[in-house]
């Protein structure tokens, strides 16, 4: 498809080595940072990290850390009662099921709790070096103004773009989608009029024509 490969293309011109933004040392340690990115930034999140794993950086201490202590610790990251209490329930069961280890399978990841789609894709491609195309706000969001999914949801943007984006892209398309959505195709204010995919996309077309 010729509009994917120059979309790729102009997206790697902008971000040649695009990469997942969160700091880790671990797939526990991804794992959970993913957990508290949800509608919080990744420069946010690292500052988080960057005490709360020389404490607790692995299920066991996690565990020992305890979900009050956590709660202190993620506040900033907003929503943190939720995510500590889904921390501590997956790191209880990656213990009990897991040996304590993070599995790299879709259908084991999504059983541990705050785990969906998004955040096991995430883990697979990151952790794991695996192929997946993980659908967060900013690639849901360029996706469809490209015109390239016509998604009603996150489900639906993932299956389509699995489809048109050649496997062994899947990874790094994420990547470059997320880094793109995060700095230039952004929610309020794109930079539509210096984007060099303007003229195929179909946010720009149509809105130029409104104006």
């Amino acid at each position: 498809m010729e509009k994917i490969k120059e979309i790729y293309n102009y997206l790697t011109s902008l971000y040649e080595n695009a990469e997942c933004e969160l700091k880790f040392t671990t797939p526990y340690e991804l794992l959970v940072a993913v957990i508290l990115s949800a509608q919080c930034t990744d420069k946010r999140v690292n500052e988080v990290t960057k005490n709360l794993f020389i404490v607790a950086n692995t299920p066991e201490k996690m565990i020992k850390l305890g979900q009050e202590n956590l709660e202190k610790i993620i506040y900033s990251c907003g929503f943190y009662k939720n995510k500590a209490k889904n921390i501590i329930g997956m790191s209880q069961k990656l213990i009990s099921d897991f040996n304590g280890e993070v599995p790299s399978k879709m259908e084991e990841l999504i059983t541990l709790d705050g785990v969906g789609r998004k955040t096991a894709n995430v883990v697979i491609s990151t952790a794991f070096n695996g192929e997946a195309i993980a659908v967060d706000t900013h690639v849901f969001r360029v996706s469809n103004r490209l015109g390239i999914t016509k998604a009603n949801n996150p489900l639906e943007s993932e299956q389509q773009l699995m489809k048109i984006i050649p496997k062994d892209k899947w990874s790094d398309m994420h990547y470059k989608l997320v880094l793109f959505g995060r700095y230039n195709c952004k929610s309020r204010n794109p930079n539509c009029e210096t984007c060099k995919l303007n003229h195929i996309c179909n946010y720009y077309v149509n809105n130029k024509s409104k104006s």
